[in-house]
């Protein structure tokens, strides 16, 4: 029994040598021998309940990204046992549900991104106000703080604001995502030279609302700021984001625009 296992082991991989050989040139696929990066998931418990339920579908979420272990993935709850030194080793972090909250974990996150580090935010990982005292945050997120957003949770019509980005280039110019709690800012980012937004909620939708509703303005959702290597997005409230097509081929765009643009080079080639 082990030599006819042994026996047809051999035979495959001397068909898969063979198939290999007689690849052209242009073999239009990329297979990696080993992890191509790394990532860092962070997230906590001790946030809003919604906010925890969509976190947790989002760990799921990279898990079945990194079938396979195309790249190293860990995940934590405690950003404190993350200093510079030991962040820098990270392509890429994103935040689900929470933001560095000791001056310690701030100061390594701007040392981190200042230094070239990928940051995917989602939803309340942005949210600031009088009471967030971290000036180079707002200025990270382009200048904007939380000004005021709809309730109940629902889906909105959103439109792509550049169709010819990484990101969007594969969306529709417009489609319906899952029920959120949408955030808008003031000043919108779009005011910021170096801001790009990517993704708005449309006009259509207004009033936007049952109990609090957002009447008018300029509502940006998903931007970047160029002069950094992130991108947010402000869908991240409840169990209904990943229910859709459209918007998960959106999350997962938006992660490998952010690690295909490291200094260190694009690892999907």
């Amino acid at each position: 029994m082990k030599n006819i296992t042994l026996y047809f082991t051999m035979l495959l991989l001397t068909v898969g040598q063979l198939l290999w050989a007689q690849s052209p040139a242009g073999y239009p696929a990329s297979y990696a021998n080993g992890p191509r990066f790394k990532a860092l998931v962070f997230y906590t418990h001790h946030a809003e309940e919604a906010h925890v339920d969509f976190s947790l579908q989002a760990v799921e979420f990279f898990k079945k990204l990194n079938y396979g272990n195309g790249f190293i993935l860990d995940i934590t709850t405690n950003l404190s046992d993350y200093p510079y030194e030991k962040l820098k080793e990270y392509d890429i972090v994103v935040m689900l549900d929470g933001y560095p909250s000791s001056q310690a974990e701030r100061d390594a996150f701007e040392q981190y991104m200042e230094n070239g580090g990928g940051w995917m935010g989602f939803h309340v990982a942005a949210y600031n106000d009088k009471h967030t005292h971290w000036p180079w945050f707002v200025d990270f997120l382009g200048g904007g703080v939380f000004y005021c957003n709809n309730w109940p949770p629902q889906p909105v019509l959103v439109e792509v604001d550049n169709p010819d980005h990484p990101i969007t280039r594969s969306l529709p110019v417009s489609f319906v995502v899952p029920a959120s709690e949408w955030y808008q800012w003031t000043p919108s980012p779009r005011e910021n030279k170096d801001v790009e937004v990517l993704l708005s909620i449309s006009e259509k939708n207004y009033p936007l609302g049952i109990k609090d509703v957002v009447n008018f303005g300029d509502f940006p959702v998903v931007w970047t700021h160029t002069k950094y290597r992130m991108i947010y997005l402000n869908m991240g409230h409840g169990d209904e984001e990943f229910t859709d097509a459209t918007q998960n081929l959106l999350f997962i765009n938006a992660f490998r625009w952010v690690l295909s643009t490291d200094k260190k080079g694009n690892p999907f080639r």
